[in-house]
This record gives C-alpha cells, sequence and structure tokens, in this order.
C-alpha cells in the first residue's frame, strides 16, 4: 500500500470501515458496457479490455448460477434534447445519440434475449428508470456491479442502489476508467461509505455459492 493510500486508510479507520452482508436474492448489473469505451477511435475510448474481460466472466457465472443479470446502456435523441444538463456538460456524450455505432454493446457481451437492457440519459442507472421496481417486483436485494466508468455511472450506481435500499457489490476487476487515480479513488470512498468493494475472484464465488 502506498504510503498516500495508507494514511487515507488510518484517517478512515473507526468511521467509517462498516460493512455489508451479502444478500439472499442477487443480481448482476453491467453498466454501460458499449463501444464507446472499447473503440479507440471513440472521444471516451478509456483502455478498459481488462475490465471487459472481468465482465464477461461475471456474466458467465451469473447465467450458469441462475443469477439475473441486467445491462445498462446510454441513448440520446437527436440533438441530446433528452440529455439535459449531463449532455450540455460533457460534450462527447454525442457519441450515444440514437444510431450511434459506438452505443452498441461489444460482440464478446451481449445481452440474452430474456435479458433486460435499461436505458438511461444520466448516470445512474436508478435515475430516471423503472429499475429499482423491476428489481424490487423480482425480490432482488442486493447487486453485483460492473461496467465503465468507476468515476462516473459505476460510482453513481452503485450510491443509488445503497439509497434504494439494495446491497451494493462493487466488482474493482470488473470496472474501468480512463485514468487509475480516479478509478482507485472512487473504488475507496464506495467501499467506505456506500457499497463492498470485492474482486472478481470474491464475485465468482458469490455466483457459485448463489447456485
Amino acid at each position: 500500500m502506498a504510503t498516500g493510500e495508507a494514511d487515507a486508510a488510518s484517517n478512515y479507520r473507526g468511521t467509517f470501515d462498516g460493512h455489508l452482508p451479502f444478500g439472499q436474492s442477487p443480481a448482476l448489473l453491467i453498466i454501460d458496457v458499449v463501444m464507446a469505451y472499447l473503440d479507440p477511435a471513440s472521444p471516451l475510448y478509456a483502455g478498459v479490455e481488462a475490465a471487459l474481460a472481468s465482465c464477461e466472466r461475471l456474466v458467465s457465472a451469473a447465467r450458469k448460477a441462475g443469477i439475473p443479470v441486467i445491462f445498462t446502456n446510454v441513448e440520446y435523441a437527436p440533438g441530446g434534447i433528452d440529455g439535459g444538463v449531463f449532455y450540455r456538460k460533457v460534450p462527447a456524450l454525442q457519441a450515444f445519440v440514437r444510431g450511434s455505432p459506438l452505443g452498441a454493446f461489444p460482440p464478446s457481451l451481449q445481452p440474452l434475449n430474456h435479458e433486460l437492457v435499461v436505458t438511461k440519459q444520466y448516470a445512474s442507472a436508478f435515475f430516471g428508470t423503472s429499475l429499482a421496481s423491476t428489481l424490487t417486483a423480482q425480490g432482488v436485494d442486493c447487486v453485483l456491479i460492473g461496467g465503465f466508468s468507476t468515476s462516473g455511472c459505476v460510482r453513481a450506481t452503485a450510491l443509488d442502489a445503497c439509497q434504494n435500499g439494495f446491497l451494493p457489490f462493487v466488482v474493482s476487476d470488473a470496472c474501468g476508467d480512463r485514468h487509475p487515480a480516479p478509478h482507485a479513488a472512487n473504488l475507496f470512498d464506495l467501499a467506505a461509505k456506500y457499497a463492498e468493494v470485492i474482486d472478481e475472484a470474491a464475485a465468482l464465488e458469490l455466483c457459485r455459492i448463489a447456485d
């Protein structure tokens, strides 16, 4: 552990070191694993191929265990009229205007016909969508979370999972960001205050137990 990380951990110890139990009925949320973050020609390219591979393994394990898998993507009407301030703040979100190939799921990680795709316009998969109601109707009490980007839509989704009463388990290896510093900082903060942060091996074991 680097000196700065050790200092931060020491500063948080005793105040932000609680833990959440894994739920009885989990679902897997795959957040915005789309070509915008995987195509080097995209303005949002993040070099997150290792996280993609981790997501692929998680999805395979969840499907084998009968755990619901839910994908999210982002789509805007032409001109971004439904994107509000977020679209105005981040010009690169033009990559998600309806019909753009950058909004497509990668060939190696496609939703199955029976799996839900939640289309959103803002960072959190819960904001302005029916995700919370869908999870509640399915009896889900816990969500494993992977996808892009750690500091953006993954963080926002994990926070809203907590605020909507679902136990959030963020899978560190299955999340990616365009720079390691915000990736690490946001995982640290999520683990301290809002979620459990686990590695892929732990997540795969939880899927196996749930089988």
